[in-house]
């Protein structure tokens, strides 16, 4: 757990500089994450960032590790849905399909 502390940290400690290398421009991640700007500022300046709020930015910064670990949320999901017998057959989504005349 200690670890894990000062991973987090290290991350809240460098965020403005991960925000200032990233393509991204600082009011866009504002914009996104739903913070006043000045609220922004002054947190980014305190390094007070709530954990939800580091998360939002760094989903942000990091879209491809976010879409990674999204996608795998969603694989594992599928795999829990087909063990636990919660699908439908391909013929039976195209019958739906059919009978809502979206094909």
């Amino acid at each position: 757990m200690i670890q894990e502390i000062i991973a987090y940290k290290n991350i809240v400690d460098n965020m403005e500089d991960l925000m200032n290398k990233s393509p991204f421009k600082k009011n866009y991640i504002i914009e996104q994450v739903g913070i006043p700007s000045p609220t922004f500022y002054r947190k980014l300046k305190t390094q007070t960032f709530t954990p939800d709020e580091m998360l939002l930015i760094a989903k942000i910064l990091s879209p491809e590790e976010n879409y990674l670990l999204e996608l795998k949320a969603d694989i594992e999901q599928g795999k829990l849905d087909i063990k636990n017998g919660n699908f439908i057959t391909h013929e039976e989504m195209l019958a739906k399909l059919k009978k809502r005349n979206l094909i």
